[in-house]
């Protein structure tokens, strides 16, 4: 656009050097006479010259159209509010010899430039226009735009296609990275990146995988001493106990050493309760710690009120019990299940309330054991589940290790599951385990649920 209104201009300019030539001369060239109107000018000049594409020239003599040629102009007609101003022209002071300065108005088929330069001959005084419309180079520089512009999306989709292909091959390892990390846990330490060849990816992914063998070296190592040093010290604590039940006849007249052989026993009891406790513990990582069956759960909890009642003397009950069927592992369950009622007969008395339940709710089995006892103290409740973890006052109401609670909770896990807890001020507390419809492709879903 800027180079087609600086042609527009070259133009203007180059009529007006032809029409300043003749007025400055003053004389016709083919007859010699001087110029006495503006008219004789203008008569020399539009018989001398013809105008060029797109190009429309006028003259104007006191104020009126004189001459006008508009042979090879794209219009037939021009608009009336420029023909006026090209008559106002003739009033204006002449331009200097440098390039005109170029007006525009509207024609309907677009914009049209112009310059209008004004001659005086005698008393006579007139005005030369000289106005250009150029369609086609406008054509020519619309199509150019929207080449340009189809060009230009081309390029962009192009270079946002290489982009994305290269950030792809670019953050591949850096996905494959999360993806593993997100499938391991500490019972599948094996998975690794596979190693590419890109340099920076190879790096990465050898330095990834060479953390992941240093992780699972330790965890390897950590389950091995808790499965050793536990098969290692049953063989002891049962030797000991034999051999306090042994003394404990040979001393039967002797009630201080009775007494110190049962307080012995009854330690190394515990730490057998222990030592059990921790190869639990080491096992829930075990791909196979969970076998999972088919559980009723009317005789699941039927069963299971039979068994925990016979923990301590308590009003013991049955909240609710099914119907349905899910997939858990049964023994497992009771274990936990176990482990809640024991924690609830140590925080109540023989006049307080135990009461079991079970129930397939929105695809998930929750199983809970709620009591009147204590209950569990605010501050107590974010860690009840951490292992070796007991309330601030449970050692002045019975011994323990602390290990019940996580172990329920590892259970849970283990199945995919979670562990709730719900105790309010007034005492009382509803331990629950959720677990949800069995993972995996192929798994029954909880009839009813």
């Amino acid at each position: 656009m800027i180079r087609l209104e600086s042609r527009v201009a070259e133009a203007v300019q180059q009529e007006f050097l032809e029409m300043r030539r003749l007025t400055a001369d003053g004389h016709d060239p083919r007859t010699g006479a001087a110029f006495t109107t503006v008219q004789a000018v203008f008569d020399v000049y539009f018989r001398r010259n013809v105008p060029s594409n797109e190009e429309a020239m006028l003259a104007f003599a006191d104020g009126q159209l004189y001459h006008a040629a508009l042979s090879r102009f794209p219009i037939d007609r021009l608009p009336e509010p420029a023909l006026r101003a090209f008559a106002d022209a003739a009033g204006a002071p002449a331009p200097g010899p440098d390039r005109p300065r170029l007006a525009s108005y509207d024609t309907g088929s677009g914009v049209a430039y112009y310059a209008a330069l004004p001659i005086r001959v005698g008393t006579s005084s007139g005005a030369f226009v000289v106005t250009i419309l150029p369609v086609g180079e406008r054509a020519e520089i619309a199509k150019l735009q929207r080449y340009g512009a189809g060009v230009i999306l081309g390029v962009l989709v192009l270079a946002s296609a290489c982009a994305w292909l290269v950030t792809g091959r670019v953050l591949g390892p850096v996905r494959q990275l999360t993806e593993t990390a997100r499938l391991i846990s500490q019972s599948d330490l094996t998975r690794r990146i596979p190693v590419g060849r890109q340099r920076e990816a190879a790096e990465m992914a050898n330095t990834f995988n060479a953390m992941l063998d240093r992780l699972e070296a330790v965890f390897r190592r950590e389950r091995e001493f808790v499965a050793d040093a536990s098969h290692e010290l049953r063989g002891p604590l049962t030797i000991s106990l034999g051999n306090l039940g042994l003394l404990d006849r040979e001393v039967s007249g002797n009630p201080q050493w009775r007494g110190t052989i049962a307080l012995v026993s009854d330690e190394l009891v515990r730490m057998g309760r222990i030592v059990n406790d921790l190869q639990l513990l080491a096992d829930v990582d075990h791909p196979r710690f969970i076998q999972r069956e088919r559980i009723d759960l009317e005789t699941f909890m039927a069963e299971l009120v039979v068994k925990v009642s016979a923990l301590a003397v308590r009003d013991w009950r049955l909240d609710e019990a099914g119907p349905g069927q899910g997939t858990a592992d049964r023994h497992r369950l009771t274990e936990a299940m176990v482990n809640l009622a024991d924690n609830a007969v140590r925080h109540t008395t023989g006049t307080d309330t135990i009461a079991l339940g079970a129930t397939l709710v929105d695809g998930e089995l929750r199983l809970w054991v709620r009591d009147t006892g204590c209950g569990v103290p605010p501050k107590d409740q974010p860690y009840i589940f951490d292992r070796l973890r007991r309330g601030a006052r449970a050692h002045l109401r019975y011994p323990g290790s602390g290990l019940g609670l996580s172990i329920v909770r590892a259970i849970a896990v283990a199945h995919g599951g979670r562990v709730e807890l719900v105790s309010g001020p007034g005492g009382g507390a509803t331990f629950t385990l959720v677990i949800p419809e069995r993972p995996g492709e192929g798994a029954p879903p909880w009839p009813g649920s």
